[in-house]
Formats: structure tokens, C-alpha cells, sequence
């Protein structure tokens, strides 16, 4: 409009980015190495043409191996059905030729999740015990969860160059929000009585935290887990634009050359890689995942019961004269 007094709120941020590029450059390339360098050795296991079992004499083709893995933990977590669904969906995105695609976006999203679920976690803790904290970190995530995921990878590129790690930048700055606001959601609701028996048996906040909120907060945080996985699973194509690779790129060249075969494929193996891990993390929330499972079973065979989530420990009864 004539005569309104136009903001330059996009100056500040181009001045922002190129400050950053200018005194900063060494803390974007020490990045920039440390998330190229985990997908690389990630990438390397999951897609890795064969295992030796004996070096030398006897090897597995790691597409075999990566299935009977995933199928042994999907057996653990869910039971055979769930073990069975896995496998053909995994032989599935081999019988397209999209398994080392497949691998390659299974590691940018291990990876993006690792850094959102390292940074999230903490700060809905804080969040939770803080309401000050609470009350500045929400239109922060908003504004994180708002903007669309695009704009994103203009900083992206300039600070960390075309490749795999503006795309785990980015996913992890649209993926981090979910898992913050579930972690609080999570803490806060854990009942205020059971944290009152805590500090009446002496127990220390940092004690209360790790043995009472948080293991009854599990199945909240948990959901929030799955929310950031889908999340960065919806980034792939968006983070195939910048030179990521795997599934995205392919999703990006079918739809430059209206390639249908070659966008339902690749479209196909996205899907199944999502149901499978939003599956795995269900049942982790669930508390019926395979460390559960191994704990729960040790504990049997030493004639112990398990303690129910967030039951705090007994304390140490002290010694009599």
C-alpha cells in the first residue's frame, strides 16, 4: 500500500546470515563435518553391500542381514505379524531397486532424530520444571513449527553448502517442536502426589526427575518421538532438493520429468519405512519394547518382580549398632 512504512524484516535476516557466514564460518564447517561424518559411517552400516561373518571365508549380503535385524526387533517389540509385515515391506523396496535410496534417507532421518530428540528432550525438562522457561520457549516453537520448511534451507545452504547436512539442519530445526511439547506435556501431568511421596521419602529433584516424572511420562515422550520421526520423514523430498540424496531425490527427479514409475516407488518405500518405525516407537511408548522385554525377563529369571514405571526406588535402609 501508497505511503505504509515497509519493515525490513527480511534485511535483518539476510544481515543476520551473512554475519553468521562472515564470523562464524568455522563453527558451520565443524557442523557441517559432524553430521556429514555420522550419516557417512550410518550410511556405511545400513548400506553396506556385504558383512563378513568370517573374514576372509564367510559373508552375508548386508540387505539380508539389515532385514533379519529389523525383523528381529520388529518380532521383539510387536510380536510375528508385525515381524512378518516388516520383512515383506523392507523385500518390497528391494524389489523396486530403492533399498541403497531407502538406507541412505533411513540414516538422514536416525541422524536428524538423534540431534531433535538431543536438543528437545532437555528443554522440555526444563520447560516443565520452569514456567518462565515454559512461557518463552512456546511462541518460539510456533514460530519454529509455522514456517514453512523451504525457507529453512535458504540458511541452510548458505552456511553449510549443497549436501547432506543443510538437509539434517533443516529437519531438525521443523522436526525439534513436537518433541519439546510432548516432553513437557508429559512431565506436568506426571500426578502431583506421587512427586509430593517422592520428596517425602527424601528424594532429590534430580532423582525425582529420573525414576518417577520421567519413566511415567514415557509413553508422552514417546509420542512426541513419533511425532519428530514423521516429521523428518517429511522432509526427505524437501531435503533431496539441496543434494541429500536417497528417496527425496528420487521423489525430486520424478516429478521434474513427470517420471509416475519412478515417483511411485520411491513415494512406496517412504511409506513403508514410516510404518515401520512409527510401529517400532508405538510400542517403545507402550513400554513393551525389546529393552522392556530383555529387562522384564532378566529380572524374572532372578526370581525378582519388576517394579512398576515410575515407582521409586527403596531407600537404603541404614545400618544398626
Amino acid at each position: 500500500m501508497d505511503g505504509m512504512i515497509r519493515l525490513p524484516i527480511g534485511d535483518i535476516a539476510e544481515g543476520v546470515v551473512s554475519w553468521l557466514v562472515a564470523n562464524a564460518s568455522g563453527l558451520f564447517a565443524v557442523l557441517r563435518t559432524v553430521f556429514k561424518g555420522m550419516y557417512d559411517v550410518l550410511y556405511g552400516v545400513l548400506g553396506a553391500d556385504y558383512f563378513w561373518i568370517v573374514p576372509g571365508q564367510l559373508a552375508v549380503t548386508g540387505m539380508s542381514l539389515i532385514i533379519v535385524l529389523f525383523a528381529v526387533i520388529a518380532l521383539l517389540a510387536r510380536g510375528w505379524v508385525f515381524a512378518a509385515g516388516t520383512t515383506a515391506g523392507l523385500l518390497l523396496i528391494a524389489s523396486v531397486a530403492q533399498w541403497d535410496n531407502a538406507m541412505a534417507t533411513l540414516s538422514l532421518v536416525i541422524v536428524a532424530t538423534f540431534w531433535a530428540l538431543l536438543i528437545s528432550i532437555p528443554l522440555g525438562i526444563l520447560a516443565a520444571r520452569s514456567d518462565g522457561v515454559s512461557r518463552v520457549m512456546r511462541p518460539i516453537l510456533d514460530f519454529l513449527q509455522t514456517m514453512p520448511a523451504f525457507v529453512w534451507l535458504i540458511p541452510a545452504l548458505v552456511l553449510l553448502r549443497v549436501g547432506v547436512a543443510p538437509g539434517i539442519v533443516a529437519t531438525i530445526i521443523f522436526a525439534l517442536a513436537p518433541g519439546v511439547r510432548m516432553t513437557e506435556l508429559g512431565i506436568r501431568g506426571v500426578d502431583s502426589e506421587v512427586v509430593e511421596a517422592g520428596h517425602a521419602f527424601g528424594s532429590s529433584p534430580g532423582r525425582i526427575l529420573r525414576q518417577i516424572q520421567l519413566p511415567l511420562a514415557l509413553p508422552t515422550i514417546m509420542a512426541g518421538v513419533n511425532q519428530v520421526i514423521m516429521l523428518a520423514l517429511s522432509m526427505v523430498v524437501i531435503a533431496g532438493m539441496v543434494g541429500a540424496g536417497g528417496l527425496g531425490s528420487d521423489i525430486v527427479q520424478s516429478l521434474g520429468t513427470l517420471d509416475t514409475a519412478l515417483g511411485a516407488e520411491a513415494g512406496i518405500s517412504v511409506v513403508i519405512i514410516a510404518i515401520v518405525l512409527d510401529r517400532l516407537t508405538g510400542a517403545f511408548g507402550k513400554r513393551m519394547g525389546v529393552f522392556a522385554w530383555i529387562r522384564e525377563r532378566a529380572q524374572r529369571r532372578r526370581g525378582r518382580q519388576p517394579l512398576p514405571a515410575g515407582a521409586p526406588a527403596p531407600e537404603p535402609v541404614a545400618a544398626t549398632a
